[in-house]
């Protein structure tokens, strides 16, 4: 496996959660605020951890935190955020709104650093998850001439690049769960 201090953590906390009505990174579960368990799956399996938020609130956390370098453009921004102030060839990225994972499905993104794959991500239930995922830092440069371009799609940057997907089998599954709207907040809490 690929020493820590190669891997960067990364934490996407930007978005508008229009459909949670509020910032998902401060929703509790157990007492606990969501991007908290995105920081402990993270901590063990990489050097450093920044969070990328416009949001000052998240400086509680003690951590780094990056502004979005090109405003309004959605994760593939924050992704890019990220990769550019990251010190890291490999950088393992999560969106804040998936409470239920856990470093034992990071480390199966780092078991499969090959010599060709420039991201590598969860495919779960079916669904490919780029925010659940590691990003070479080559990929930095294709993200911003995407962005000039006016690209905001995170789906089509990724399938620019080259792509290995991670399949988790039906019992891991739940742990890529994110939590979008207040039902599925109560599904979880259930």
């Amino acid at each position: 496996m690929i020493d820590k201090k190669h891997i960067t953590g990364i934490i996407l906390s930007g978005g508008k959660s229009s459909r949670m009505g509020t910032d998902k990174g401060f929703l509790l579960l157990e007492g606990k605020p969501f991007v908290q368990y995105s920081l402990e799956a993270l901590k063990p399996i990489v050097s450093n951890l920044m969070i990328v938020s416009n949001n000052e609130d998240y400086d509680a956390f003690g951590l780094k935190r990056i502004e979005d370098i090109i405003e309004n453009a959605g994760p593939l921004a924050g992704i890019y955020s990220g990769l550019k102030h990251s010190k890291t060839e490999y950088n393992l990225v999560l969106s804040c709104d998936i409470p239920l994972i856990n470093s034992e499905i990071l480390k199966k993104l780092i078991n499969a650093i090959d010599t060709d794959s420039e991201i590598i991500q969860i495919e779960s239930d079916g669904k490919t998850m780029p925010l659940i995922a590691l990003y070479k830092k080559q990929c930095e440069h294709k993200f911003l001439k995407l962005l000039k371009e006016g690209e905001r799609r995170l789906q089509f940057a990724v399938n620019q690049c080259r792509v290995k997907n991670v399949v988790l089998n039906e019992r891991e599954i739940n742990f890529t769960k994110n939590i979008n709207t207040p039902q599925q907040l109560n599904e979880i809490i259930k």
